[in-house]
């Protein structure tokens, strides 16, 4: 038993240049390297833009709604819904004012959020005693901003009313 020959449906392309009325075109050299260019500069582009995806992502409900008042504001300039034009702008223009989120600040938020009854927040709380306030202040500091939304407002009369 022997090998096949690899040359054994060999096609022929194009015409060799002795034939009669045979142009041969030219094929432009080096695409390559005009590709991979391209490749690099856009993967350039991309990775510089990560630090403006990162400040979107912290504010991207005013920049929504902002977008939207300013596109339905431009649409309907001539009628009275127009009106929403100045509010889209202004809301465009505060969310770079707005602060940002640290990256693993939701996380946690949900994870602290798991501890619901007062037995398992005293539970944390004598955890976190054990350890300085330097290191655990992130900690202390979540879950007393979930506390304080969860009793309400603090101003009398602010408040829901009980019983009703």
């Amino acid at each position: 038993m022997r090998l096949r020959s690899h040359r054994r449906r060999l096609v022929v392309w194009s015409q060799s240049s002795g034939s009669a009325g045979a142009s041969r075109v030219a094929r432009p050299a080096r695409t390559g390297r005009f590709r991979r260019g391209i490749r690099i500069g856009m993967l350039v582009t991309l990775r510089g833009l990560l630090p403006l995806a990162r400040w979107v992502r912290a504010r991207w409900r005013p920049l929504l709604a902002g977008a939207v008042l300013t596109v339905v504001g431009v649409v309907l300039r001539s009628s009275t819904s127009g009106t929403v034009l100045l509010p889209g702008l202004l809301l465009l223009l505060s969310a770079p004012l707005l602060p940002g989120t640290p990256p693993g600040r939701s996380e946690l938020e949900r994870e602290l959020a798991a501890y619901t009854t007062s037995a398992q927040r005293y539970d944390l709380e004598a955890t976190l005693d054990q350890y300085p306030d330097d290191v655990t202040y992130e900690l202390r500091e979540t879950l007393a901003r979930q506390a304080t939304a969860a009793t309400g407002p603090q101003i009398p009369g602010c408040g829901r009313r009980q019983g009703s």
